[in-house]
């Protein structure tokens, strides 16, 4: 998949493509079905399939603190909808600009001018436009004017309720990665590079791996089993921390802290794959570290009770 970064990037090849445009939020099934619709017209067509995506998110430029949680970070997105098999992501900045832009301005400027729109495929709840004035409907009658075709997607149900990033956002809330696995049709994972923390875990006798999870809001918060995957490791057991660690400093900036149950590798600077199993408690503070350290030690009991019954499988 081609990744296109702002419209200064765009190149008389990338006219003339079917194209989608939303948020994208975790790459759901509801997500998943507009894509696959959007990739059967093209073949129909003889054109590549173009995803528009906004960075930040909408919501989270216009009220930071106030937006959804987001499900999947920057890197997390591109790579879900790579695997979709879309041809190319085009990826705009939110901004003054664009929080301004008319209805008509967008059409013209990204559709029409930017990417020489065949086909566009929409949803009913797609909005865009100063004012959010633009929808599906306002699109469909600027079709003809500039020789696009226009489709409204279906909406994809599960248990006759719709899948959407809203529903997706609740059930991981609630710990039910079961019904999160059915929704997004894979398990839900959060991915990250190791950094430098204030090395506390290894005081406590329980070394962590500290993740920044470049996300302004988490959709998870509290002490999950895990499985972890790594350089030459995959499913490690391990016990999580995701939330603003309020025993031992004040934030708002969600973090990821895993501590591998079988195993202490080096893993600063590594990437990691957290695969969240069960939802252990919520995050607290607690009186004191000897009193952090006590509640640790039940946390780590708690994900061996889950996690050990089956074989790690390790890679050496």
């Amino acid at each position: 998949m081609e990744l296109i970064r702002g419209l200064h990037n765009l190149r008389p090849r990338h006219r003339g493509c079917a194209l989608t445009v939303g948020a994208f939020d975790g790459i759901h099934r509801g997500h998943q079905t507009v894509l696959a619709h959007l990739q059967e017209r093209a073949r129909e067509l003889n054109l590549p399939t173009t995803v528009i995506v906004f960075e930040p998110l909408p919501r989270e430029y216009l009220r930071p603190l106030q937006a959804p949680p987001r499900i999947t970070n920057f890197r997390e997105r591109v790579q879900a909808i790579a695997a979709t098999g879309i041809d190319r992501l085009l990826v705009l900045p939110f901004d003054e600009d664009m929080r301004t832009a008319s209805a008509n301005s967008f059409v013209q400027r990204v559709f029409v001018d930017g990417l020489g729109a065949r086909y566009i495929a929409l949803g009913d709840d797609f909005r865009f436009g100063n004012a959010r004035e633009g929808d599906f409907d306002y699109i469909r009658l600027l079709a003809d004017l500039h020789g696009y075709e226009v489709q409204r997607t279906e909406t994809y149900s599960l248990d006759g309720e719709r899948v959407s990033s809203t529903r997706l956002r609740a059930v991981l809330a609630e710990g039910n990665f079961a019904m999160a696995e059915r929704l997004l049709g894979r398990p839900f994972t959060m991915t990250g590079r190791v950094g430098y923390g204030r090395q506390l875990g290894r005081e406590l006798g329980t070394p962590t791996a500290n993740m920044a999870i470049a996300r302004i809001r988490s959709p998870l918060s509290g002490v999950y089993a895990v499985e972890v995957d790594g350089p030459g490791f995959e499913a490690a057991p391990g016990v999580a921390n995701v939330g603003v660690r309020p025993t031992v400093e004040e934030g708002l900036a969600a973090n990821l802290e895993v501590h591998l149950l079988t195993m202490n590798p080096n893993l600063y600077g590594k990437r990691l794959t957290v695969r969240f199993v069960k939802k252990l408690r919520d995050e607290r503070r607690f009186p004191s570290l000897e009193a952090l350290k006590s509640a640790i030690a039940q946390d780590v009991a708690a994900a061996e009770a889950v996690l050990l019954e089956a074989p790690v499988n390790i890679n050496r």
